[in-house]
């Protein structure tokens, strides 16, 4: 599966206000994600990884936006199998904290699904983005190279499970969960 392209349906999240925003991964399509933003001014396309469907098009939504693209450096590896002649225009850390607005976006960098992998915290809002970490359901799949199911579980066991249970999970593909509603990784 790794350096191979799949269709399949993604989630694109985008955190903002009426005139700011940023944007979680970047899979498919830059005219769809353009309509969504609806001309408000990008920050950053945030990286929750670097598989193929979550970033295939982040260099060129990155170019029509006028945006930088953020990644963990960890992903690098992964980020080279989709795009061998662009790299990510920043870096992604633990702890790193992102502005948007008024609203305080936390970096959790969550490794299991893919060295890099990162959650993203917003406690105002009550919610955590969750790429490919978190699923209704249950964890993310550790299938490819680079992944590892022990180290997911421990990351969703420390860095997610530790958060209000009430949280609402917004993973990368499917439907919307809680904390609480995933408890049962403990």
């Amino acid at each position: 599966m790794d350096g191979q392209t799949f269709d399949v349906d993604n989630n694109i999240w985008v955190i903002g206000d009426d005139e700011e925003c940023l944007v979680v991964d970047a899979p498919h399509s830059v005219a769809d994600i353009e309509e969504v933003i609806a001309g408000r001014r990008v920050l950053a396309i945030v990286c929750t990884h670097a598989h193929d469907d979550h970033v295939r098009v982040a260099p060129d939504l990155a170019a029509a936006v006028d945006a930088p693209v953020l990644l963990h450096p960890a992903d690098l590896p992964l980020w080279r199998l989709t795009h061998s002649d662009v790299s990510p225009d920043g870096d992604l850390d633990d702890g790193q904290r992102l502005v948007v607005g008024d609203t305080g976006v936390v970096v959790l960098h969550t490794p299991g699904h893919a060295p890099g992998a990162v959650c993203l915290y917003v406690e105002e809002l009550g919610v955590v983005f969750t790429g490919d970490t978190l699923f209704k359901g249950g964890p993310g799949a550790t299938g490819r190279s680079f992944s590892d199911a022990d180290v997911l579980l421990d990351s969703i066991r420390r860095r997610l499970l530790t958060l209000p249970a009430e949280t609402v999970v917004h993973p990368g593909h499917g439907e919307s969960t809680t904390l609480a509603a995933e408890s049962d990784l403990r």
